[in-house]
């Protein structure tokens, strides 16, 4: 049989063709000599396999054709599965063949070598940088993450309703809105949030999800940040703050559990310690702003009733709690002009947030929304919002208006808690940051 007329397989398949002759197609991630053999080790995108080839097993052509591969060359390698404890994914592919589809010149090599690079060098080669252990094992989880939020929503009776990413107006405030000239002069803006629409789409559909890129003009390097991030928004019609807790709950233990379950390898590349996510169990601590204000006090914060939590303040709130702590009913004044009052103390909001442990801070945020007519009128007055551009989001209170809720989880944010990466610029292929755009 030639090189052409072997299977063609996956390496993270290789378990399923032990002594059967296979074709890899790959890259060369590392080269080992010794002698009259040489090992090297294929990625393919699914995995790693060490390849052995012994000089007088194979033409002379193949040995010095891989004696003389460089690092991130492509090539396609033909030979025998074979099991093999020591090696990693525990097979080795023992060589008869093999094909160079692009070998990196030596006069040009790949540029990250395995001596210690600078972030910013990094971060100029993202592109390349991706093909790393850790920032492969980082971006799996993200696929398992993601993967997992859909498959949560479209197996508990939510549709999927996409939202626009140009919008008239905003909904996180306006200091933070990245402003795109359209057509004929009209201002559009990058949207912050799918919330607004989807309080709509969840007055026709019942339960909604979207689940796309949302932007942040917000100028701010800490490794909390970006300016374009993806962010899943349930929306509930008939939903009260309790429901939309109990949903963020119950999505959070989810997806901590799908991560554990199916990306234990990708974990150990990135050494996490999973005993911190195999303690994630509801139910979750619980709080109020009031009794998390008089915490903080006593943990020397400087925080006073009526502010908002800082990085610092999210910390110390779950210093000690191995488990998300759910904070509930902030300060009216510091919270969205479209946050339902709390009808016995209306100074403060039906919102929450939860924050996880590990210093990784707020994950999710959402609550009740106002589903009074009035009463969001006064609001958009109050925060000096255009009101011909919430016509329409004012036509959902007209028209058959009922108590509904939802919530934000950003995707970054939870892929590093569940990586125990410290910044988001490595859960994300291209991060978008105050003072990066490239590549």
């Amino acid at each position: 049989m030639s090189s052409s007329e072997a299977r063609v397989i996956k390496i993270a398949d290789a378990h399923a063709h032990a002594g059967e002759r296979v074709t890899i197609q790959g890259w060369l991630y590392n080269l080992r000599k010794s002698g009259k053999i040489v090992f090297p080790v294929v990625r393919d995108g699914s995995g790693m396999m060490q390849c052995v080839a012994v000089k007088a097993n194979v033409a002379e052509p193949v040995f010095e054709a891989l004696k003389a591969l460089t690092q991130e060359s492509s090539l396609t390698i033909t030979g025998t599965v074979r099991a093999e404890a020591r090696a990693q994914g525990g097979f080795e592919l023992d060589v008869e063949d093999v094909h160079v589809v692009q070998r990196v010149p030596e006069e040009h090599p790949y540029p990250i070598t395995p001596k210690d690079h600078g972030v910013d060098f990094l971060m100029d080669h993202r592109h390349l940088w991706l093909r790393s252990r850790r920032q492969h094992a980082a971006i799996r989880i993200r696929h398992e993450v993601v993967k997992g939020i859909r498959d949560y929503f479209d197996s508990h009776g939510f549709t999927l309703v996409d939202t626009p990413i140009f919008t008239p107006a905003a909904c996180e405030g306006t200091s933070t809105l990245f402003e795109v000239d359209y057509f004929e002069d009209e201002k559009v803006y990058l949207t912050q949030s799918g919330q607004l629409y989807n309080e709509a789409n969840a007055m026709a559909f019942g339960k909604v999800y979207c689940f796309g890129p949302t932007f942040r003009a917000e100028k701010s390097k800490t490794r909390r940040h970006l300016t374009e991030f993806w962010m899943v928004e349930p929306e509930m019609a008939y939903a009260d703050l309790e429901e939309v807790k109990r949903v963020a709950e119950d999505l959070v233990v989810s997806l901590v559990a799908r991560v554990l379950e199916n990306r234990q390898e990708e974990l150990k590349v990135l050494e996490r310690d999973i005993r911190k996510l195999e303690a994630i169990k509801a139910p979750f601590p619980r709080m109020s702003y009031d009794d998390a204000v008089k915490v903080l006090e006593g943990k020397g914060s400087e925080i006073k009733w009526g502010g908002d939590f800082g990085n610092t303040d999210e910390t110390l709130l779950t210093e000690g709690s191995d488990q998300p702590i759910m904070v509930d009913r902030y300060p009216t004044e510091i919270k969205a002009f479209y946050f339902q009052p709390d009808e016995h103390r209306p100074e403060v909001a039906l919102g929450v947030d939860v924050i996880a442990p590990e210093g990784y801070g707020e994950i999710i945020g959402g609550g009740q929304r106002i589903h009074d007519l009035a009463l969001l009128e006064k609001r958009l007055d109050e925060h000096k919002l255009p009101r011909e551009a919430f016509e329409w989001y004012l036509d959902v209170r007209r028209f058959g208006s009922v108590p509904h809720g939802g919530f934000g989880m950003g995707v970054e944010r939870f892929v590093a808690w569940m990586c125990g990466v410290e910044h988001l610029r490595e859960t994300i292929p291209y991060p978008r940051m105050l003072y990066r755009t490239r590549p």
